[in-house]
């Protein structure tokens, strides 16, 4: 039986070069994009979170946060920080991949215990890449979305 002649493996390798070569830069921007589409979404389950805490323990629950980090206050802003799964000992929950918020409400976002939010807000979420953005909207009857 014959093999396969030096020739017909740097052929092979070649291709095989020029495909990863084209490919990469799709790649690349399909991990960013999923990367802050997945930011995005981790921001709208920790404010739906806030949200569901609120109601569930009668209080109020105002949203803090700082570039990459969330908390919850529990009785208002001048409250205690609540803590439990997924936070660290001061109640800050860290958004994942490097992804950070850059833009937030003028004041703090605050649950009632009926699941409205005083005053309403728009969060921006930015990529590790820096250069796409997308919005989580918080709007006055409660409801978080990404537009």
């Amino acid at each position: 039986m014959r093999g396969f002649g030096l020739a017909e493996l740097i052929v092979v390798i070649a291709i095989l070069g020029l495909l990863t070569t084209l490919g990469m830069p799709y790649l690349i921007s399909y991990w960013q994009a999923s990367t802050l589409t997945t930011g995005a979404q981790e921001l709208q389950t920790i404010l739906n979170s806030g949200r569901q805490l609120a109601i569930r323990n009668n209080t109020s629950i105002c949203i803090k946060r700082n570039t990459t980090s969330v908390r919850y206050l529990t009785g208002g802003c001048a409250g205690g920080a609540w803590t439990g799964a997924g936070t660290d000992g001061n109640g800050w929950i860290v958004l994942a991949n490097n992804v950070s918020i850059t833009n937030g409400p003028a004041a703090d976002v605050i649950f009632s215990n009926l699941g409205a939010a005083n005053p309403a807000g728009t969060f921006t979420v930015q990529g590790p890449s820096n250069a796409q953005t997308l919005t989580v909207t918080v709007a006055g009857s409660g409801r978080v979305t990404i537009p």
